[in-house]
Order: C-alpha cells, then sequence, then structure tokens
C-alpha cells in the first residue's frame, strides 16, 4: 500500500511538470490526464473514494475542453 501511494505521488508531481514544460497543447493534456488520474487515485486509496471520483469526473470534463479549445486555437492559421 505504501508504494502504491508512492508511485501515486511521483506520478501526480511528474504529470504536473510535465504540464509545464511542453508547449504542446497535445502533450500537456497527456501531462493533465496523467496528474489528475494520480490524484484521484492517491485520494481514492486513502480513503476519500467519493471525492476522487467526483474529482475525476470534474477534471476529465474540464481537460476535454481546454483541450479542444486550445487545438483549435493552435490549428487556427490566423
Amino acid at each position: 500500500m505504501t508504494y502504491l501511494v508512492l508511485f501515486l505521488g511521483l506520478s501526480f508531481v511528474l504529470g504536473g511538470l510535465a504540464v509545464a514544460s511542453n508547449p504542446s497543447p497535445y502533450y500537456g493534456v497527456v501531462g493533465l490526464v496523467v496528474g489528475s488520474v494520480a490524484g484521484c487515485g492517491w485520494l481514492i486509496s486513502l480513503g476519500a473514494s467519493f471525492v476522487g471520483v467526483v474529482l475525476f469526473m470534474v477534471y476529465l470534463g474540464g481537460m476535454l475542453v481546454v483541450f479542444v479549445y486550445s487545438v483549435a486555437l493552435a490549428a487556427d492559421l490566423f
């Protein structure tokens, strides 16, 4: 159990670093998904399962909207 919590914490930090270090929205969204899955998994492993699932649903919806918007802006020629 300790290794799982440490792995999820490390994945959360690496997901945040991936978002901060990637200028491309395609790779930045991968960091967002990894960070949110790791953070919500961390909450679930610590016993707050309802909060973790609700945050995952909210983050997933928000991330998809931001990803589609930023991809549309990046693909715009003007």
